[in-house]
This record gives C-alpha cells, sequence and structure tokens, in this order.
C-alpha cells in the first residue's frame, strides 16, 4: 500500500510527468492536472477500499495501534496545525496552474520561493539544507536534459526518415479499431516501463503516439459515450499517466520495488515485495480500463472547468 500509494504521484497534481506531457503534447497543464484529480481519487479509493477489505477478512494483517501509543485529540490538532502551511503553498501553486495565471515555471519558482519561507518561519531553513536541495535540483535537472538530447535526436531522425508516417499508416492499415489501437499503445507502454525510465518512454512514445490518437475517433465501448474530439488528448494523456503508475510497481525494475526494499526489513524478501506488488498493478489495470470505458472519469473536471 505504501508503494501503491507513493505512485499516486506520478498521477494527482502537482506531477512533474504530467508538465511534462503536456509540454511534449502540447497540451494545457491545467486540463491534464484538471483530468487527472478524479482518476487519482479513484485509485485511492480503490486503494482503500482493498486494505480495508484484506484487514476486514484477515485482522491479523492489520492489528489495531495499541492504547499506549495512540494519541489523544488535542495532539492530532497540534499535528495538523503544522501542516496548514505547506498545505497552503500547494493549493496556491495549483490554483496559478489551474488558472492559468502562471506558466509552469512561473508556478515552481513561486513554489520553491514558498518553501523556502515555510522552511524559515519552522525554523527549518539553513544553508546546508539550501545547498543541498539546489545540488538535488541540478543533478535531476541534468540528467532530464540528457535525456531530452538523446531522445530528440532519436525522434528528429525518425521523423525525418519517415518513421512517423510508416508507423501511423501501419497502425491504420492493420484493420483495427481505435479502442484495439488504443489497447496496442498501452501494452506497449506497460512493456516498456517494465525496463525503461518514465522520461525516456515519454520522449520517445508520446511523440509518435500523439500524432495517431489525434487521427483516431473514440465513439464509445457498451454504448457508452466516448471522449469528444476537443478532449481526446487529455483523455489519452490521463491513460499515459495512469499507465505510467504501473511502471513503478512492475517487476524487476519499478522504482517503487527498490525503494521500499531500502527501509524494509531484512527479513522481507524481493520476491514477496515483488509478489506484494501484483495485487497493486491488478486494481490500477483496473483504473485504466475504468478510464478506458467511462471517459468522463478524466474529462468531466476540465470540461467544467474550462468549458469544453
Amino acid at each position: 500500500s505504501i508503494m501503491a500509494g507513493g505512485a499516486l504521484g506520478v498521477l494527482i497534481p502537482p506531477s512533474i510527468l504530467a508538465i511534462l506531457y503536456a509540454v511534449v503534447a502540447q497540451q494545457s497543464v491545467g486540463e491534464l492536472y484538471a483530468g487527472s484529480v478524479m482518476p487519482g481519487l479513484m485509485l485511492s479509493g480503490l486503494y482503500i477500499a482493498y486494505v480495508l477489505l484484506r484487514a476486514y477478512l484477515n485482522p491479523a494483517v492489520g492489528p489495531a495501534v495499541p492504547v499506549a501509543e495512540r494519541i489523544d485529540l488535542a495532539a492530532k490538532l497540534k499535528l495538523l496545525r503544522g501542516l496548514i502551511a505547506p498545505i497552503a503553498l500547494v493549493v496556491v501553486v495549483l490554483g496559478l496552474l489551474f488558472t492559468g495565471i502562471a506558466t509552469p515555471v512561473e508556478a515552481a519558482g513561486l513554489g520553491s520561493f514558498g518553501a523556502m519561507i515555510v522552511a524559515l518561519v519552522h525554523g527549518r531553513l539553513t544553508l546546508e539544507g539550501l545547498f543541498g536541495a539546489s545540488l538535488s535540483t541540478v543533478k535531476a535537472t541534468a540528467m532530464v536534459l540528457w535525456i531530452i538530447f538523446g531522445a530528440s535526436i532519436f525522434v528528429g531522425l525518425y521523423i525525418l526518415k519517415g518513421g512517423q508516417t510508416f508507423i501511423t499508416e501501419t497502425l491504420l492499415g492493420t484493420g483495427l479499431s481505435p479502442y484495439g489501437i488504443l489497447l496496442l499503445m498501452m501494452v506497449l507502454l506497460v512493456i516498456l516501463g517494465m525496463f525503461l525510465d518514465w522520461v525516456g518512454i515519454l520522449l520517445l512514445a508520446v511523440p509518435i503516439f500523439v500524432p495517431i490518437i489525434k487521427q483516431l475517433t473514440f465513439d464509445g465501448l457498451f454504448g457508452l459515450p466516448g471522449p469528444s474530439s476537443d478532449q481526446v488528448l487529455v483523455w489519452f494523456g490521463v491513460l499515459y499517466l495512469v499507465n505510467m503508475q504501473m511502471s513503478f510497481l512492475s517487476p524487476p525494475f519499478g522504482y517503487a520495488l527498490f525503494y521500499i526494499r531500502g527501509v524494509a526489513p531484512a527479513s522481507i524478501s524481493m520476491a514477496t515485495i515483488f509478489r506484494s506488488s501484483l495485487i497493486f498493478l491488478a486494481i490500477q489495470v483496473l483504473a485504466l480500463v475504468l478510464v478506458v470505458v467511462f471517459p468522463a472519469i478524466a474529462t468531466w473536471l476540465p470540461g467544467l472547468m474550462y468549458g469544453k
């Protein structure tokens, strides 16, 4: 549950992957963030439902907290008071993005400045901490820029040699329905997510898939309505984000699997962690199917906020 909950950061705002997807696919960050809210809440609800059901069927896996370790209401409120400033900062940054007042870069700058103010108010701002955060940011940015550099060369050569036209004509000429082509894309993303970094997948797959999606019409499944033409790319973007969540839990190279291995007791083997991730992968597949069958899960809120 910790691994699955952590992977939600890929989907829910302020997801870095969503920003990069919006840049590569030339979509609105605000619309994509709005589209990811309901799927994120749905996945959270599915995780909670599974954990509650599992604990109900087998109480031994989720025993009650001993009375001596419980804290009273006053202590809980005191702990919650410390969250007011960070939550306010997140609300302000997301509000700037949702309303279009600030670009992602501007919102990130304001968020960083606000985080420094919050740290100063809490007495946690130090030169050592500021230097460490800056160094980590530079390293992460350099890594992403090098990946972008390599992927841009690959995609540019691919398009120059007619690869985009070839793939598009091949997929459209297979006789598969639009949903069949979408299924093929989702399966390819799952396979890539088992072995590649999500940034690399984004820069390699999205420039190839998005032009194809633009040419397809999704009329809905089982008599249900499909996404409207002006919301198809937002819907596909949310599907992509849900899919990339799976890469964090997918053996053999899922990031979350190794993160949890680093903090878990030595008695818990890697095989046990792999097995424990399978049920949450199944829940993510269920969520992916639900968003495909009921596209309004991803398109209702953007339509409400942006009038589409």
